[in-house]
C-alpha cells in the first residue's frame, strides 16, 4: 500500500512541479503511428476475444481501452509471474516478474486486433521507454504485449518491425512480445480508478492527456 499513496501523492506532485517545464509522457506521445499492414479481418459476425497489454501504470491503459468502440471491458490486473505474487504490494517491488496489465476485452466484428495495437502505441504509452513510462519506472511498467496465439503474435511482432523500419518513433520500440500464461485481475481499488478519481494529480497530468488524445487521433473510435 506505501507505493500505491507514493504513485498518488508524491508521483502527483512531481507532475505538477514539472509538467510545465517538461510536459507529461502523454503529451510528448499523443501522435496517431501508421495503422498496421497486417492485420486480422473484422469479423462477420458478434463475437469476443482479449488481448493483454502492459505499458506502464495500468490506471492509463485501462482508461483508453474503456473509451475505445468495440471495447466490452477493460480490467486492471499483473502479467509475466506467479499466483503467489500477484498483488499489489509485491509487484510493486519489481521482483516479481509481473507487468501491471490491462485485460481487454472486444468484439473482433467491431474493431481488429491490430486497430488495437495502435490505439496502444499511438496514445496510450511510449513503447521506446525501457522498463519505465513517465514517472513510474520499474519492471512492472515496462512495455509489453502478451499474446493468445500465434495470429496475435504474428500481427505485434509483424508491426513493431514496420514502425521501427519506418522509423515513426526516433528510438527503437522496446515493446516485448510474449505469450500470455495468465491474467490475475487486480485488487479492486486499482480497477476504474481514472474514472473514479479524475482530479487526481496523477491522473490529470499522466493519464487524461492519454484519453485526450484518443479522442483526438481516433473521433471514430472514441465513445464516452
Amino acid at each position: 500500500m506505501q507505493q500505491f499513496f507514493s504513485r498518488v501523492f508524491v508521483a502527483g506532485a512531481a507532475l505538477l512541479f514539472f509538467s510545465s517545464m517538461l510536459g507529461n509522457a502523454a503529451d510528448r506521445n499523443g501522435f496517431a503511428v501508421p495503422p498496421p499492414s497486417a492485420d486480422a479481418v473484422l469479423a462477420k459476425g458478434t463475437g469476443q476475444q482479449t488481448l493483454v497489454l502492459a505499458g506502464g501504470c495500468f490506471w492509463g491503459i485501462q482508461a483508453v481501452f474503456q473509451h475505445v468502440k468495440g471495447v466490452t471491458s477493460a480490467t486492471s490486473g499483473y502479467s509475466g509471474g506467479a499466483s503467489a505474487t500477484a498483488e499489489y504490494e509485491l509487484v510493486s517491488t519489481g521482483e516479481t516478474g509481473h507487468a501491471e496489465s490491462v485485460r481487454i476485452t472486444y468484439d473482433p466484428s467491431q474493431i481488429t486486433y491490430g486497430k488495437l495495437l495502435q490505439i496502444f502505441f499511438s496514445v496510450a504509452h511510449d513503447p521506446t521507454q525501457l522498463n519505465r513510462q513517465g514517472p513510474d519506472e520499474g519492471s512492472q511498467y515496462r512495455s509489453a504485449i502478451f499474446y493468445n496465439d500465434d495470429e496475435q503474435k504474428r500481427i505485434a511482432e509483424a508491426y513493431i518491425d514496420q514502425l521501427n523500419q519506418a522509423k515513426v518513433f526516433s528510438r527503437q520500440i522496446v515493446t516485448q512480445v510474449v505469450q500470455l500464461k495468465e491474467f490475475y485481475q487486480a485488487e479492486a481499488y486499482h480497477q476504474d480508478y481514472a474514472t473514479r478519481h479524475p482530479d487526481n494529480l496523477y491522473i490529470v497530468y499522466n493519464d487524461a492527456p492519454k484519453v485526450a488524445h484518443l479522442r483526438q487521433q481516433f473521433p471514430d473510435l472514441y465513445k464516452n
